[in-house]
């Protein structure tokens, strides 16, 4: 019988891997990203303490007249400079980038652009 790959499932192998190998810290936190199939979410995590810092997704109600009638690509670009401009309101210029075992294309890298656009070096 024929077995059906669950994609979820490897993924969330893959992000085992690599957060067996970053860590976000006070100086340094981890930029996390989850990408659903309608939403994109994005969050600062200092996982010394174990705090969100900063989050932001396509969900938010602040962002609804920025992000209609974009593409998931151009949304998601929108959330990462919007978390860019949270996380430098904050003091946070420096962050590790936590791809969540997704690949860097598309949504996740147009995430990455955008906050990189908005002040975040990583």
């Amino acid at each position: 019988m024929i077995t059906k790959i669950d994609k979820n499932t490897d993924r969330k192998k893959r992000h085992a891997r690599v957060r067996a190998k970053i860590s976000g810290t006070a100086e340094c936190p981890r930029l996390c990203v989850y990408r659903s199939l309608a939403n994109i979410y994005a969050q600062i995590i200092d996982d010394v303490a174990g705090n969100t810092l900063v989050a932001c997704s396509t969900k938010e109600k602040a962002l609804a007249g920025l992000i209609e009638g974009k593409s998931k690509s151009e949304q998601a670009k929108v959330v990462g400079e919007e978390l860019a401009k949270k996380a430098v309101a904050k003091g946070i210029e420096n962050v590790v980038f936590d791809r969540g075992g997704y690949l860097y294309i598309g949504r996740v890298q147009a995430l990455a652009d955008g906050a990189r656009e908005g002040g975040l070096k990583f």
